[in-house]
């Protein structure tokens, strides 16, 4: 039988738990469980924003020059790349998740050349409705053709597949199907939104070529922080992406020019950067990258593994994969009764996420997350269930 004071001894060797004091937590009453959906706030970016506040008001447009903005989404994302496994030039952070993904398709796309057919696009019923969104939209203006399933790979061209499933956190076997897809003749994009910083990622080990993935998650980025794309470096000289820019352009204020990428992962830019929202998401990386990914990843394998003993102990429904090698970092409820019961934790101040129809998803963010949250959280729950059922 797990008790509370199983939790709190768990709280007290935990080697993460000074991480908690440099986020901002006004109400510790609070038990925030969906940092897998928006991570807390660290208090370094709240005075970092003010920062570069100061730097806009005083000095306006010498600003892109003066404090290197207008390399901020390739420094970012030199900052992220240790977090992935990447080098140094293989990952820039600019755009949402979504752009993020509509480039690498395309890229994807373009990569495998002119086979004299229609190009065919993997993606799986149940992924998240923005990959299956971005990939439909793409059917739309190129001759492409959408398989909706991924255990037939013969004649596809492109896979977009997410690592961690979103409702349920079960883990894809990286290497193992970017190999088969290459064996297929496929190009992989892999979607990490729920894997960056939160799970050890090694991909160019992996053999990945191409990914994008969200940084407000576990890497607690702030409200709408730009996402990021990896390159691989095998492929520079072969990618082209289908949003062109003048901060992809090489010598960027030579302006009567054609447009010219600029080599490497500088390519993939676009657009104005959004520098307070770059800033935001910097801070949060600079927490992951010091802390160690190899100990937060740790934690959230004993972090879920607890929850999922508690949901046993309560007789709750888990549908998350028992195995932590096999699962990303939150722990998946199912209940017939689950938007009524995310109402009653809500109102006692249990903030958990819910996915329809029938899904209470527990996210444990490994730098904010104690254990002590997680029992309450699943005692709060049985406590409801059993009102339920009585």
């Amino acid at each position: 039988m797990i008790e509370r004071s199983d939790a709190q001894e768990l709280d007290a060797v935990d080697p993460l738990a000074r991480w908690r004091n440099e986020f901002v937590i006004p109400d510790p009453e609070l038990i925030y469980l969906d940092g897998n959906s928006l991570g807390r706030t660290p208090k370094r970016t709240v005075e970092a924003l003010h920062r570069v506040i100061d730097e806009w008001a005083g000095d306006l447009i010498s600003s892109w020059w003066e404090h290197d903005w207008l390399n901020l989404a390739l420094t970012v994302g030199d900052e992220l790349a240790p977090l992935l496994g990447a080098g140094q030039g293989e990952v820039v952070v600019h755009e949402s998740t979504t752009v993020g993904i509509f480039q690498q398709v395309n890229v994807a796309l373009d990569l495998t050349g002119d086979l004299g057919r229609r190009k065919v696009v993997a993606v799986a019923d149940g992924d998240f409705p923005t990959d299956r969104y971005v990939v439909e939209g793409i059917a739309r203006r190129r001759d492409v053709e959408v398989r909706h399933r991924l255990d037939d790979l013969d004649g596809v061209d492109v896979v977009l597949r997410s690592l961690v499933d979103y409702r349920t956190a079960e883990m894809t076997d990286l290497p193992r199907e970017t190999a088969r897809a290459r064996h297929e003749g496929a190009v992989t994009v892999w979607d990490l939104s729920h894997a960056v910083g939160v799970l050890e990622l090694d991909l160019p080990g992996a053999g990945v070529d191409l990914a994008v993935g969200c940084t407000y998650k576990f890497l607690n980025g702030g409200p709408g922080a730009p996402a990021f794309v990896y390159v691989s470096k095998r492929i520079h000289d072969r990618a082209t992406q289908p949003i062109w820019g003048w901060f992809a352009q090489n010598e960027q204020f030579d302006m009567e020019r054609s447009f010219d990428p600029r080599p490497g992962i500088g390519s993939m830019l676009n657009g104005t950067p959004p520098v307070l929202g770059l800033t935001a998401a910097r801070e949060g990386i600079r927490l992951s990258v010091e802390a160690g990914i190899g100990a937060i990843a740790e934690k959230a394998r004993l972090l879920t593994g607890f929850g999922i003993d508690l949901a046993d102990q309560f007789g709750l429904e888990n549908v998350t994969p028992r195995d932590a090698s096999r699962r990303g970092g939150h722990v998946a409820i199912r209940h017939a009764d689950a938007s009524r019961l995310h109402d009653e934790l809500t109102a006692r101040k249990v903030i958990v996420d819910r996915r329809d129809p029938d899904i209470l998803r527990f996210g444990m963010s490994p730098l904010t997350t104690r254990y002590v949250d997680v029992f309450d959280a699943f005692t709060a729950l049985a406590d409801l269930t059993a009102c339920l059922t009585a």
